[in-house]
């Protein structure tokens, strides 16, 4: 379903489904693959891909169920998207990428250089998922509505009837005022209560003090190898955050070997939307620094 203020955009058959991409930049280039988070779409990248696709070849999924790739009947489960986005790599013929990502887009990145470190020849991230020991690591202002998304009954209740995550979460977490125009391509994926399940999953998959196990566990494992890991990295921070504060961006940063931090300056969760040239310039800068050269210039 594509609202009238956004282009209607290719899409591959993954998996008895199709999911939808947006596509910039020179063919022949290195792939920098975008990959967006809860309840957003390839869309939250629209203002990014213009300044990395002059050095690359910029490939943006919508994950299954969110923007315009189809809803196939499935449970939306962390485990679920990585099939989904291994599947589209592949059918994409993508053979290695620089990684960018922000919210679940990190956890599925972040998976995937832990299984395939070579495809990885740089993962720039922000707002990461990350196992939070217990509930006193989440952000104090969410911390009481995202228990709500995760009690069963009230969960549903306010993301599949009120659809919460975009009418609420998105614009909460947005310091600038998202327009109407960009709300309704926002909107336009989950127009039904069933419409929204996948919104409604993936709060109930944050690691949050051992729950869910499986994804606790496969995100750990993940960390683990993050840290031990040397492609290089763009770390991007904003202050004051939301699933990831300058105390734990600092703390994180420290482990990492071959890290690049870039601060943002004011920023809560969808740095997309507020800081979109800053990333856009860092991430060509980035790129071009590690062998990506300008084409057609």
């Amino acid at each position: 379903m594509t609202a009238s203020f956004d282009v209607s955009l290719p899409s591959l058959d993954v998996l008895n489904s199709t999911m939808a991409y947006r596509e910039a930049g020179d063919a022949d280039a290195p792939v920098a693959l975008f990959l967006h988070g809860n309840p957003t779409s390839s869309y939250i990248w629209r203002n990014i891909i213009p300044l990395v696709a002059p050095v690359a070849h910029c490939i943006a999924p919508d994950l299954i169920g969110f923007g315009q790739s189809g809803k196939p009947d499935i449970e939306y489960r962390f485990a679920d998207h990585v099939r989904y986005l291994d599947a589209f790599i592949e059918r994409a013929g993508i053979s290695s990428a620089f990684v960018i990502a922000q919210d679940w887009g990190t956890a599925l990145a972040f998976h995937l250089a832990a299984r395939r470190p070579e495809f990885i020849r740089g993962l720039a991230f922000m707002e990461f998922i990350w196992p939070m020991p217990s509930w006193d690591d989440f952000h104090a202002d969410a911390r009481e509505t995202f228990r709500k998304f995760r009690t069963p009954g009230v969960g549903e209740q306010m993301i599949l009837e009120g659809n919460a995550f975009v009418e609420h979460v998105l614009p909460g977490a947005t310091l600038r005022k998202l327009m109407d125009e960009e709300m309704a391509v926002y909107r336009a994926p989950f127009p039904t209560r069933q419409s929204r399940r996948p919104t409604w999953r993936l709060p109930n998959e944050l690691p949050v003090a051992g729950e869910p196990a499986d994804v606790y566990a496969t995100l750990e494992q993940a960390h683990l190898a993050l840290a031990q890991s040397s492609y290089p990295k763009l770390f991007f921070t904003a202050n004051p955050g939301a699933l990831v504060s300058p105390a734990v961006a600092e703390r994180f940063a420290k482990k990492l070997k071959n890290c690049r931090v870039v601060e943002l300056g004011a920023g809560a969760h969808y740095l997309q939307e507020d800081h979109p040239a800053a990333i856009g310039a860092a991430v060509k800068d980035w790129m071009i620094g590690l062998g990506a050269s300008p084409h057609h210039q």
